[in-house]
């Protein structure tokens, strides 16, 4: 791909990087519709893959952050992820047997239900100390295998499902499984870009692109999420509506 396209790539990293540390889950939604409409990436496999890639890398570096701050619940969230690594193949696989255009038309479906999920008030009450048994695990392992498949058909990170299915299942707070989802992010995101390189359906060039403006984008986020925290709520709900609009775009064109 040209300069042009490449600076395009990273303008969109930088966009993805700065909503998410914004707005938390769902920003990575808007990667694989910029490259695509943007960037001009033809081949919607591609497009998926390659942005998994860069969803993983971002997940990787939120995770540090949470790790440090002890907000991760490790035993939880191996064992949700670990779970969730066969559902992000299969998803993955099966994805690469659909049309591009059919799979597009289901991407958009994803994107308004992860928009519908972001507008749900969700309250952060659950157990701080929560520990990991087997009861937890018989209820992790299903939920973790649905948002896994989730995942890697649909190339995205898969957080409006991992966090409501991990505190569903153990009892966590919201804070803990915002975190502690992270893991499974990652995993799902790594796994998802594995099957598509493997399958020759991967631009590095565009991948490094994207991390490279991510990385800007979350810098720049950072000071800006600290301004509007107060009004977090309001911008979550115009995000999840640009979202929308994104989507009957895609449906509609």
């Amino acid at each position: 791909m040209g300069p042009e396209a490449l600076a395009l790539a990273a303008l969109g990293g930088a966009l993805v990087g700065l909503l998410l540390t914004l707005f938390g889950g769902g920003g990575s939604v808007l990667a694989t519709p910029w490259l695509i409409y943007i960037v001009g990436v033809a081949d919607t496999h591609v497009a998926i893959g390659t942005s998994a890639a860069a969803v993983a890398v971002n997940a990787i570096g939120g995770l540090v952050g949470q790790a440090r701050a002890g907000q991760v619940k490790w035993p939880c969230a191996v064992a949700f992820g670990l779970s969730g690594l066969a559902g992000s193949l299969g998803g993955a696989a099966l994805a690469q047997s659909v049309d591009g255009k059919a799979l597009l038309f289901w991407f958009a479906w994803a994107m308004i239900a992860i928009a519908v999920s972001m507008l749900i008030p969700r309250k952060d009450e659950g157990d701080p100390a929560v520990r990991l048994n087997p009861p937890m695990v018989l209820k992790l392992v299903p939920v973790g295998l649905a948002a896994g498949f989730a995942a890697g058909f649909f190339g995205i990170g898969g957080g409006f499902l991992i966090v409501p299915g991990l505190m569903a299942s153990t009892g966590m707070t919201l804070a803990n499984a915002g975190a502690s989802s992270l893991v499974s992010v990652a995993l799902f995101g790594g796994a998802t870009s594995a099957s598509y390189l493997a399958a020759g359906q991967f631009s590095w060039p565009v991948f490094g692109a994207l991390v490279a403006g991510g990385g800007a984008g979350t810098l720049a986020g950072l000071p800006l999420s600290r301004r509007l925290a107060s009004r977090a709520a309001l911008g979550r709900r115009i995000f999840a509506l640009m979202v929308i609009g994104v989507a009957m775009m895609i449906l509609l064109g």
